[in-house]
């Protein structure tokens, strides 16, 4: 209850900093919650990686990795467990085809 608040209050936020935009009508179910933390656009300055365009591979081991704790995060390693591989391989598809 307490990170599903936190994702809609973050998802808030992010909507009017610009972040929110990445995921589309097309895009797979879960996108739409990358984008509440990671830029659309190339020109936002954040410690937060943009997703588009970026390897797919690279994303899955990335998630992964958030999953099974062995990357250190805030709420990744708890976001990333909430996916099933499918899932997780479905969205860095789709990131990876973004520009």
């Amino acid at each position: 209850m307490r990170v599903t608040r936190f994702l809609i209050a973050a998802t808030a936020l992010a909507a009017s900093a610009g972040f929110v935009g990445a995921a589309s009508p097309d895009s797979p179910a879960g996108a739409a919650s990358c984008s509440g933390c990671h830029p659309a656009s190339a020109g936002i300055e954040t410690p937060v990686p943009r997703l588009a365009g970026r390897n797919a591979a690279e994303l899955v081991q990335q998630m992964q990795a958030f999953r099974a704790g062995q990357r250190e995060a805030t709420v990744m390693d708890r976001i990333a467990k909430g996916f099933t591989d499918a899932e997780v391989r479905a969205i860095a598809d789709w990131y990876a085809g973004q520009r």
